[in-house]
C-alpha cells in the first residue's frame, strides 16, 4: 500500500496515532502529555520491547513514562463522520528508534474500528461519544470549542466542553471518563496567533492484537502551527450497577480499569495544532532488536 496522505476537517486531532491512514483533509488538533506511571503503561507494553522511563530503564515497578492521550472529530475521513479517543500508554524502545504506544483506541465508527484492528494493528473498540456544554447566556468563544462548532454557548471563558465516552461491548456499555476541555484565560491571552509553523516526523508502534499478531511500525509527517493551551481535565464517571452487570470477563475488565489509569494521570503539557497536514505511512512489520 503506497502511503497517503490524511489532514483532518475540522476536527480535534489529539496524538501521534491514527486509526486510518489515508486521504487528505484540514483541521486541528490537541496533544496531551501524560506522566503515566511505569507499572501501568507495562501492562499494555509487549515483552520484546523496553518502557522507556523517566530516569532511564527499569525493571522495578517504579518510575514514569510519557504518555497521554489524544481526542479527535473527524467532518470527514474515509470512514464518514467518526469521533476517537487514542489513549497512550508510554514510549517504547527498539534500537535505534522510541516510539508512542497506544494502550486502547475508541471510535464511534464500525468502519474506522474495523480498519484500525486488521491494517493498522490497533486495540480498536467501538464507543459512544457525548458532548455536553453548560446551558447558560449565549457568547461567542473561541479557541477548542470552536473547533468543535460549539463556540456560540459559552457565557464565560471558563466554562467547559464535557465530552463523555463509554465503551460498547455487543448490547452492552461500560462508563469510560469525562473529558473537559476548558477555553480559558491562556487561549484568550494567546489571542489569535497560532503559533510557529513546524514539520515533524512521529514514529509509533503497534500491533500484537488478535486481530494483527504482528509487530508494526509507521510514521506519521506533520506540517502545522503548533501553540501551548491549557490541558483538558479528564475525571472518571460513577460506576452504576449496569455497568458493573455488563463487564462479564475479567481480563476485559482490568483493561479497561488501566486504559482509565492512563488517562487520570499527570498532564504536563497540551499543545494545540492549527493547520494541520499529515502523511500517515503505511505500516510495516518490524522484528525486536535483541
Amino acid at each position: 500500500i503506497a502511503s497517503l496522505s490524511w489532514r483532518l476537517k475540522k476536527g480535534m486531532f489529539l496524538l501521534v496515532m491514527l486509526n486510518l491512514h489515508g486521504y487528505s483533509k484540514e483541521g486541528n488538533a490537541l496533544y496531551q502529555i501524560h506522566l503515566v506511571k511505569a507499572s501501568t503503561a507495562r501492562a499494555f507494553i509487549p515483552k520484546e520491547f523496553r518502557l522507556v522511563e523517566a530516569f532511564g530503564y527499569k525493571q522495578a515497578s517504579t518510575g514514569y513514562t510519557l504518555g497521554g492521550f489524544f481526542l479527535a472529530s473527524y467532518d470527514d475521513s474515509p470512514a464518514g463522520v467518526f469521533d476517537e479517543l487514542v489513549m497512550i500508554a508510554g514510549i517504547v524502545w527498539n534500537p535505534p528508534t522510541s516510539c508512542a504506544w497506544a494502550a486502547r483506541v475508541l471510535v464511534n465508527s464500525n468502519e474506522a474500528c474495523h480498519h484500525g484492528r486488521k491494517e493498522v494493528g490497533l486495540p480498536s473498540q467501538f464507543a459512544r461519544f457525548s458532548k455536553v456544554i453548560p446551558k447558560r447566556k449565549r457568547e461567542r468563544a473561541f479557541g477548542f470549542l470552536d473547533t468543535f462548532g460549539l463556540g456560540t454557548t459559552l457565557s464565560h471563558p471558563e466554562d467547559l466542553m464535557e465530552v463523555k465516552v463509554s465503551e460498547v461491548d455487543s448490547a452492552a456499555s461500560a462508563n469510560i471518563c469525562n473529558i473537559q476541555i476548558r477555553s480559558d484565560e491562556l487561549e484568550t491571552k494567546l489571542g489569535k496567533w497560532m503559533g510557529p509553523a513546524i514539520k515533524m516526523s512521529l514514529p509509533s508502534f503497534s500491533g500484537n492484537t488478535k486481530f494483527n499478531p504482528n509487530l508494526l511500525k509507521y510514521s506519521c509527517h506533520i506540517h502545522c502551527r503548533v501553540r501551548p493551551v491549557s490541558p483538558a481535565v479528564v475525571s472518571k464517571p460513577l460506576e452504576d450497577e449496569a455497568d458493573k452487570n455488563h463487564t462479564s470477563q475479567e481480563s476485559l475488565e482490568n483493561e479497561r480499569r488501566l486504559s482509565v489509569a492512563v488517562m487520570l494521570s499527570k498532564p504536563i503539557i497540551a499543545l494545540q495544532f492549527k493547520d494541520l497536514t499529515m502523511q500517515v505511512e503505511a505500516p510495516v512489520v518490524v522484528h525486536p532488536s535483541v
